[in-house]
């Protein structure tokens, strides 16, 4: 069983993609040191949280029957350090979250809950453009409008607040661990030395001293007003026609990913100049909250608090955003469709050339002589039922079963 789990539960939008690359990529390095990352593929994690979660997911939840008892089994296994990570674990309910626990070996196991977290007035307009970028339609306006409603009930404000409200998380994954247990990892404020969120993911998971390859391969970048906008007038139109599993690489990937996020001249997605102060006022009282409940902080979370508000002058709304940007940026993603397109024109072409090489090797083995006999035998064998016994006969013989005769 494993001497410590550390399992990290989010939130989204602090890093973890980043994370997560380079724990996958490094995951052979960490073993030789007692650190397991059990994942076959990038994405292991995620489905085991899919699973956990039992949450529908595109399809893909189709793939995870079973993952999380996987991936548990293997850190239960495991005699040293395992590390689990994926930020929708943060929007279990306490009895997933117990599950999760009690698979884990607790009360047994040493288990250290990790939470990343970073302030409101960048997570929301964050999250926005995630929804925006899993083909969600909704506008800012109405984003802002359910998050700040009461209830929480409404559209995206359940799942939001599932994976972003701090306190409620804790009070969910952290209730049975001791405060010292928990660790939160603040997420510096914009301008700061590029690694120093990875020093603090590297320090919460005892990963200093280690020779890791830290060059990211995957990421999930933000993008400027007119390119959320632009992507989401596109979803309006390909929603019904593109089938996620076609969305994800195109326009997720591609458009989103690859290209659109290569503008960073355009306008940033920022907090409206009356929700600001709104979302600084729920910070505080969250931060309050931890202050008195005394966990490790690897930051300061003096961090979640007093972001700048823009002006009402310089404020830019995605919703009404200038339509020449939109433009531009609709002719960098018709460009990039176009090359991509090139690019699987030729891969194309080169198959149905190799595949004419096969067709053509295959019409020369069927001219051969001695084909031809074994053929006219085999005919001649189907005729009768002796004939068909010896074939039978002769195929398990070879090793083959009767049923592909």
């Amino acid at each position: 069983m494993s001497r410590r789990v550390l399992l990290h539960v989010g939130t989204p939008k602090t890093g973890t993609s980043h994370l997560q690359d380079v724990l996958f990529r490094n995951r052979g390095r960490l073993l030789e040191h007692g650190v397991l990352y059990r994942a076959d593929r990038f994405d292991a994690h995620f489905l085991a949280a899919l699973d956990l979660l039992q949450l529908r997911w595109g399809g893909l939840e189709e793939e995870c029957v079973g993952e999380w008892d996987k991936l548990a089994s293997g850190v239960r296994d495991h005699s040293g350090t395992s590390i689990i990570s994926h930020e929708i674990l943060a929007t279990a309910s306490h009895a997933q979250a117990t599950r999760a626990l009690e698979s884990l070996g607790h009360p047994g196991t040493e288990v250290h809950l990790v939470l990343s977290v970073r302030d409101l007035v960048r997570q929301i307009p964050a999250e926005w453009q995630e929804n925006v970028k899993h083909r969600r339609e909704l506008g800012f306006g109405e984003f802002l409008r359910q998050l700040r409603d009461p209830s929480r009930s409404q559209g995206v404000a359940p799942w939001f607040w599932g994976v972003q409200e701090v306190p409620d998380i804790l009070d969910r994954w952290a209730r049975e661990l001791p405060p010292e247990r928990v660790h939160l990892v603040t997420v510096p404020p914009p301008g700061g030395a590029p690694d120093v969120l990875w020093q603090r993911f590297s320090r919460t998971f005892g990963l200093d001293g280690l020779d890791l390859d830290l060059a990211a391969e995957r990421a999930n970048p933000s993008l400027g007003v007119p390119e959320t906008a632009l992507l989401r007038r596109l979803n309006a139109r390909a929603n019904k026609v593109v089938p996620p599993p076609v969305y994800r690489p195109l326009v997720r990937e591609l458009l989103a990913h690859q290209t659109l996020s290569q503008r960073v001249a355009s306008p940033r997605l920022t907090l409206p100049p009356d929700v600001h102060e709104w979302a600084e006022a729920l910070e505080e009282s969250w931060v309050a909250t931890l202050r008195e409940r005394g966990y490790d902080v690897v930051g300061d979370l003096d961090e979640l608090t007093g972001a700048p508000a823009v002006t009402a002058d310089a404020y830019v709304d995605p919703d009404h955003p200038d339509e020449a940007q939109v433009a531009d940026a609709a002719l960098d993603a018709i460009t990039a469709l176009v090359v991509e397109n090139g690019r699987l024109v030729r891969a194309e072409a080169d198959l149905a050339a190799r595949l004419a090489d096969t067709e053509q090797a295959l019409e020369r083995s069927y001219l051969r002589p001695t084909y031809r006999f074994r053929e006219k035998v085999v005919r001649a064998l189907r005729r009768n039922r002796a004939g068909l016994l010896a074939l039978r006969v002769y195929r398990r013989l070879r090793g083959r079963s009767s049923r592909s005769a």
